[in-house]
């Protein structure tokens, strides 16, 4: 069980981890799964996991890299992380100024100007995560 404590410590120091996300990369490396189960289980109770860190990590730096909160969510999902540690995270942002700021990055300042190249940005914007509303209000 140490080794499997070892390995869990070395990955929780490069960067916060999601309980399933921890499981898994340990499993991955053969460890038994009832170690693992309960290792991870030991380091939740101890403060050094704690998906609601990992989630307000994760959302800080997908929102820096230009990504809307559909996307997000979607990420957070899949990666085994409560509804409700989400939710008021992605709350938090201006999003009208991100997903501005996310079209202004990629198509320059100024506003579509024909029907093609609207098309074109709300779709890159749809792929970011961004919903229609918020596309729509940046597209103006």
């Amino acid at each position: 069980r140490r080794a499997v404590r070892k390995k869990a410590l070395e990955l929780l120091a490069r960067r916060e981890h999601g309980e399933g996300e921890l499981k898994q990369k340990l499993l991955a490396r053969d460890f038994d799964p009832g170690e693992v189960e309960a290792e991870v289980a030991a380091l939740k109770a101890e403060g050094l996991q704690d998906d609601g860190r990992y989630a307000e990590a994760y959302v800080h730096q997908r929102v820096a890299r230009g990504f809307g909160p559909v996307r997000i969510a979607g990420e957070l999902r899949e990666r085994g992380v409560a509804e409700a540690l989400v939710e008021p995270l992605l709350a938090a942002p201006d999003w009208r100024e991100r997903v501005g700021a996310a079209r202004r990055k990629k198509f320059g300042a100024s506003a579509p100007q024909d029907l093609e190249e609207r098309a074109r940005q709300t779709r890159f914007l749809q792929h970011r995560g961004f919903t229609s509303s918020q596309i729509r209000n940046a597209l103006k």
